[in-house]
């Protein structure tokens, strides 16, 4: 049965690979699995029909036979079940690898969310420097900790796993910011995760969908 995820017809990430389609898409391209994309507009996001897949009317989600997931960081640790390449086979290293997932969505990417709502909807507050300037601290002290676990291996237990992929998505959002080049190591690791292969067919695939949403 043919795999379908949901994207932006008009992502708002300005074709850089941030949307969470892009987190979906490299997880079935580490793992082969061919796929086909259904491109949604903002106002086709809050109707019926997708609210039926995904109840908060948001993006990506994953359809396979009459199986429908919502929430990227679900449909991912689906695919890397199902498939092999993003977990181990030892089961200690597999649950490390599964808290790696969990790491990066709900330890590291909070503040970076953060401070992307600060920038785009708080600019003109009277207290947005301070705001602004709590959060990246909350985001340094998280970077220091990780930048010291990692060290200087080139993922975060062994191989890379469906951990790395979450944590490398997660980390590209500061690309830009100027926080990711206090940490050698850090900058090092995204650069390892973007010039995987299925990085950049999933990239590229998304990019040509800006692309031509963009010309069109």
């Amino acid at each position: 049965m043919t795999i379908t995820i949901t994207a932006f017809e008009r992502s708002p990430d300005g074709g850089r690979g941030l949307a969470r389609d892009m987190r979906v898409r490299w997880a079935l391209e580490e793992v082969g699995q061919p796929y086909d994309v259904r491109l949604l507009s903002f106002k086709a996001m809050k109707e019926p029909a997708h609210l039926a897949l995904h109840p908060f009317g948001q993006i990506p989600t994953y359809e396979e036979g009459d199986l429908a997931l919502f929430e990227s960081g679900a449909i991912v640790f689906h695919i890397a079940e199902r498939h092999a390449g993003l977990l181990p086979d030892d089961a200690n290293a597999r649950a490390r690898a599964i808290t790696w997932m969990f790491a990066a969505l709900t330890t590291m990417e909070p503040p970076i969310v953060d401070r992307e709502i600060a920038r785009l909807l708080e600019r003109d507050e009277t207290w947005y420097e301070q705001r602004l300037s709590v959060v990246e601290e909350r985001i340094r002290k998280r970077l220091s900790e990780l930048s010291g676990r990692l060290g200087a291996a080139d993922w975060l237990d062994g191989e890379f796993s469906a951990g790395d992929l979450h944590m490398v998505s997660v980390l590209l959002r500061l690309k830009g910011s100027g926080l990711l080049n206090e940490y050698p190591n850090l900058s090092a690791y995204v650069a390892r995760g973007e010039a995987r292969p299925a990085y950049q067919r999933a990239f590229d695939a998304q990019l040509a969908v800006f692309t031509a949403a963009s010309s069109g």
